[in-house]
């Protein structure tokens, strides 16, 4: 019996779990060499903006988020399921109590005669985890549970990363509303201004259609960049677990594009394996798939089972504590695998399998985690140069167009060089709008390709739902539906 206690506690079967080591260039392609950076150096990345409103918004949502309480929800689920599966690594005891009270009729007196019996006992039993079925089994949700808490991280990370990008485009969407109702009241005073030349003969009526024209065109581009900017607002408060119109007005008190104050520091790509969650979800996933080859395994070996009786009965309750009425029973049960026509070893391939493309996936998460970070990096430099080159463009146009308005009052410029200078300052102003927002979607998904998150306490022990009255009591009839 001590040698099958050393073998319950020492004994498994199936590949033990390795973390790979993937190799990985030394430095972006798109960024300087640079030290190492730690997740902690990228929580908060957002406030890299230096806007209150945006800072508040995030914390809100993280807060109240629909998608993180389900991720809470899914951690607590795991770490349920771990303490299921642990159990079975305990003996389990059952305790059980009986009163019988019979009559029967006498055949010869024709007296009845009454009779009680009274029983009481326990039953235990125990599996001897010989070949680790059973700590494979707690390995694996273990290894799951460690997953679900990654999920958590990475829920909030993807949280954080669509509410900045949604503020930026609302942002954005306002601005380039603005602009256009400012273009579009300029071009109006222009096709008034060619209004009185026509009157006084020194102008074509065909200016004046063209002027009017311009300014109806300009103006048409609002209720599309209205309905834009309503869309992103809605989805803001969704994503604050509140209802779409819960920020709107909110919203329309400001139209700055938010732009960072301060890069972030790209480190090198063996960080995103530290700092990514989805990442180290992946990886426990892996570990995970890995135990449950080893506990698909143990199946293909003998197992015993502890069990025993101890029952006590009586025609008096007294009786039941007397050593003449007690009964017992001991042993050990073993069933061993003979003939299954192959299902356990399939079985084992399966499991094999899923830690095939578990494997790929991790990998697969890696190189794909890789490709975001150098697409942020790349798209925000490129994005910047941009900018800069529309800046120029947006002054040289405005100029222009200003020179070209002084010229065409005082008669020495014909109306078209006014048009195509207020058509192309327009369309300057608007595309710079644009950078402005692309990049600030850049280092949005940069913050968010390298690893960047909630740096904030997260409770994932309380339940949302608190269920009351759930001890015995009467059934009541379900309310009918309507």
């Amino acid at each position: 019996m001590l040698s099958l206690g050393l073998l319950a506690g020492g004994c498994v079967v199936g590949p033990d779990y390795r973390a790979p080591e993937p190799t990985l260039p030394g430095r972006y392609l798109n960024a300087r060499s640079g030290p190492s950076v730690t997740a902690a150096s990228l929580d908060g990345w957002w406030k890299r903006f230096g806007d209150p409103v945006l800072d508040a918004l995030i914390a809100e949502a993280v807060a109240n988020n629909l998608d993180v309480e389900q991720a809470k929800a899914r951690v607590r689920q795991a770490r349920a399921t771990r303490l299921q599966t642990a159990a079975a690594l305990a003996p389990s005891v059952d305790g059980s109590a009986a009163s019988t009270h019979s009559r029967t009729s006498a055949s010869a007196s024709g007296a009845n005669v009454s009779s009680n019996l009274y029983q009481a006992g326990f039953d235990a039993s125990w599996e001897l985890d010989l070949f680790g079925a059973n700590r494979r089994s707690l390995e694996a949700a273990t290894r799951g549970a460690e997953a679900s808490e990654e999920d958590l991280r990475a829920t909030l990370l993807t949280l954080v990363g669509d509410v900045a990008q949604n503020y930026i485009d609302a942002r954005g969407y306002l601005a380039r509303a603005a602009l256009a109702r400012r273009t579009a009241a300029s071009q109006r005073e222009t096709a008034e201004l060619t209004r009185a030349k026509v009157d006084a003969g020194a102008s074509s009526p065909v200016d004046l259609a063209k002027a009017r024209a311009l300014a109806a065109s300009t103006q048409a581009n609002v209720p599309t960049l209205e309905a834009s900017f309503a869309k992103s607002a809605h989805r803001l408060g969704v994503l604050l677990g509140r209802g779409p119109e819960a920020v709107v007005a909110r919203m329309r008190r400001d139209a700055t594009i938010p732009a960072p104050r301060r890069p972030l520091p790209p480190g090198i790509p063996a960080d995103v394996l530290r700092n990514r969650p989805d990442l180290r979800q992946a990886e426990r996933k892996l570990a995970q798939a890995t135990a449950l080859i080893g506990q698909a395994e143990a199946a293909l070996y003998p197992s015993v089972t502890l069990s025993g009786t101890l029952a006590a009965s009586g025609v008096r309750i007294g009786d039941l504590a007397n050593a003449s009425s007690l009964a017992w029973s001991f042993g050990p049960s073993v069933s061993v695998p003979i003939f299954d026509a192959g299902r356990r070893r399939a079985a084992v391939a399966v499991e094999q399998a899923l830690r095939d493309q578990s494997h790929a996936a991790y990998h697969g998460a890696i190189l794909a985690a890789l490709e975001d970070v150098e697409n942020a990096l790349v798209g925000l430099a490129q994005q910047r140069l941009r900018s800069g080159h529309l800046d120029t463009a947006a002054r040289g146009y405005r100029e222009a167009a200003r020179l070209a308005r002084i010229r065409y009052a005082g008669g020495s410029s014909s109306f078209l060089d006014v048009l195509d200078a207020e058509r192309s300052l327009y369309d300057a102003e608007d595309n710079l709008l644009q950078s402005r927002i692309l990049a600030a979607t850049s280092f949005v998904a940069l913050g968010k390709a390298l690893g960047g998150g909630w740096a904030g306490e997260i409770d994932a022990t309380r339940a949302r739902v608190i269920d009351s009255d759930t001890g015995p009591r009467l059934a009541t009839r379900p309310a009918p539906r309507d």
